[in-house]
């Protein structure tokens, strides 16, 4: 049985500290803390860790220096960092440095967890969690995503790669209601530097090239407020 993913985070502010261990756990992650800077530091440096959720703002060192002297060290683990900072120019240090994903305070915990889960997925597959979709079928729809093909009544239909990843990620957490936001985390390899409407014209051409009515979609299903369901 693959080991459950392990989540270092480095948060000063014990509430969100708190939530976010509470979030991890529940869907499954082994979670260690640490409270300032140096200890964060050196709980990375001592590895195990499969992925840290660092803040910006720490006492003892700040995370961005966290995060140079892990990479300097050679310390690949993936890092998603943590402010309460909005400026762009906080976002692209951080991303110099070797961040490898940003998120801004105050964010939904449902799209950190899909980032965290994105990361993962980059980094180590097999530990991602979530039930992966290797061959799927749906309506008169058959998908092989290890093969990149797929077949509507038995006829070959063209799918860009990221038509692919997105039908690939709407399957595989079908039972939840997903954000754009989400979405863009689980699926772009650089979400930041992509926009929420990407999403709603990539759910437009896979309902367009696999709904039986793509002014009605049974199974690529929009929800208000929220952003897209995949429905069996």
């Amino acid at each position: 049985m693959t080991p459950a993913p392990r989540v270092l985070i480095v948060e000063d502010e014990a509430a969100i500290l708190m939530a976010l261990e509470d979030d991890l756990v529940l869907e499954g992650y082994e979670v260690e803390t640490a409270s300032d800077g140096p200890s964060g530091l050196r709980r990375a440096r001592e590895g195990g860790a499969d992925l840290v959720i660092l803040d910006v703002m720490l006492p003892g060192l700040d995370g961005f220096e966290v995060c140079r002297r892990l990479r300097a060290e050679g310390v690949r683990v993936p890092i998603l960092m943590l402010t309460a900072k909005s400026q762009e120019l906080d976002r692209v240090l951080g991303l110099e440095l070797g961040a490898d994903d940003y998120v801004t305070k105050p964010f939904s915990p449902r799209e950190l967890l899909a980032r965290v889960k994105a990361l993962l997925r980059r980094t180590h597959p097999e530990r991602a969690g979530g039930a992966r979709a290797d061959r799927f079928a749906f309506g008169d729809v058959e998908v092989d995503f290890r093969k990149y093909e797929a077949r509507r009544r038995g006829a070959p239909v063209d799918l860009t790669r990221h038509e692919f990843d997105l039908l690939r990620f709407l399957i595989e957490h079908r039972h939840e209601a997903l954000s754009r936001g989400q979405i863009l985390a689980g699926v772009w390899d650089d979400p930041v530097s992509v926009f929420p409407r990407t999403v709603d014209t990539h759910v437009a051409n896979l309902r367009r090239k696999l709904e039986a009515d793509p002014s009605r979609p049974r199974h690529l299903v929009s929800v208000r407020g929220v952003g897209y369901r995949f429905a069996e």
